[in-house]
């Protein structure tokens, strides 16, 4: 998959775009500070969803 972004709304992504869309969000995941608005929303949903999972679990 081309390494560039893909700009537009959530409703322009088809299932399997949607799905190459965050792999390629996990693969070149980006920390908080260094990502743009501008990024396509999947994308950026993706990577907030693996912020989440990088968080330490508080114990039960």
């Amino acid at each position: 998959m081309d390494s560039t972004l893909i700009v537009g709304s959530a409703q322009d992504a088809d299932p399997v775009e949607e799905i190459r869309m965050r792999t390629w969000a996990r693969r070149n995941y980006a920390p908080i500070d260094e990502r743009k608005n501008d990024w396509h929303p999947v994308i950026l949903d993706e990577m907030r969803r693996k912020d989440g999972e990088d968080q330490p679990h508080s114990a039960k």
